[in-house]
């Protein structure tokens, strides 16, 4: 049976394609968007994560610290301002995500993220809102991470999908050899594209990887005649400038009638908390929010040339 592995199956999603939709989000991404509002996404293994909030103390329970094989869990300073009571740090140098402190831990501050899934397990769990499907013209979503790094499962998924009369949906960063995207596109009935910048050089700086496979394909999906909505994050110092909105609406309009609409998507911290579940020590990207005159402005760009454009 083939397996994918996943962080979370969304039931009632209202933002990842028409009506309302299952999601199922797969882990591991090539991309490492600093920025990222499911940093959980980016590794292709399960990860332990810390909800500081659940968490006991280490007075008070510690047996996070007797439990951890690698020495990698210590005593940590309290959070300032909001308790005195001292919570475990992790050095993760040292932590393997073993799950050992998530066995000891009584109220689940420790908990893990990634869990393997069967194409059938999956199938099974998105059909019970299939109700909900047929009532506003929804379906089920594959989100991540990166599905395309899971080849077989995706395809295997969408194909079963299909099968079960089901519309579905692709949400991608486009970062995949073309002949994945050829082989999982006949599942596919609407493409979620992302584009995070149209310049080669910027996107490699911010993302660690290179734009042309993810616009070369974008073309593809176009050429295969697949309905595509083009998601764009509007990220200070990097994506929300006026040269870069008006490459990618440039870029919009040479794909044609595949795009049904472009949705921008101003920057929002609620992926902050989450960084610092994961305990990593790569900062995460933080910047005031775009006002509404601003997206309004850079949307502009899309009015223009007659490109449906949303602003999430």
């Amino acid at each position: 049976m083939t397996k994918g592995l996943i962080y979370d199956i969304q039931g009632y999603s209202v933002h990842d394609g028409p009506g309302i939709r299952t999601t199922v989000f797969l882990k591991g991404c090539p991309l490492s968007c600093p920025w990222c509002h499911s940093p959980e996404s980016q590794s292709f293994k399960p990860q332990v994560c810390f909800k500081k909030t659940a968490c006991m103390g280490i007075d008070d329970c510690g047996k996070c610290l007797s439990a951890c094989t690698t020495d990698a869990i210590l005593r940590g300073d309290p959070p300032q301002g909001e308790s005195t009571v001292a919570l475990p740090a992790r050095d993760r140098d040292l932590c393997d995500d073993c799950g050992e402190c998530v066995e000891s831990c009584p109220p689940k501050a420790f908990y893990v993220c990634g869990e393997e899934i069967t194409v059938e397990h999956a199938l099974e769990r998105v059909l019970r809102d299939k109700i909900f499907y047929e009532s506003s013209g929804g379906g089920v979503t594959l989100s991540g991470g990166e599905p395309l790094c899971q080849l077989d499962f995706s395809t295997e998924f969408l194909r079963a999908c299909k099968e079960s009369g089901l519309s579905t949906a692709l949400d991608t960063t486009g970062f995949a050899p073309a002949s994945s995207v050829r082989a999982i596109a006949p599942y596919v009935d609407l493409f979620l594209y992302d584009l995070k910048h149209l310049d080669d050089a910027e996107h490699r700086r911010a993302t660690g990887v290179s734009n042309k496979r993810i616009l070369e394909n974008a073309r593809l999906i176009a050429s295969l005649g697949k309905k595509m909505q083009i998601r764009i994050p509007l990220i200070p110092l990097f994506s929300a400038t006026e040269e870069n909105v008006e490459a990618t609406a440039a870029f919009c309009e040479e794909l044609g009638g595949s795009v049904e609409c472009v949705q921008l998507l101003p920057y929002h911290t609620l992926g902050v908390a989450k960084h610092e579940r994961l305990q990593r020590k790569e900062k995460v990207f933080v910047a005031d929010p775009l006002s509404d005159e601003r997206a309004e402005k850079l949307a502009g760009a899309f009015k223009k040339k007659g490109i449906n454009v949303i602003i999430h």
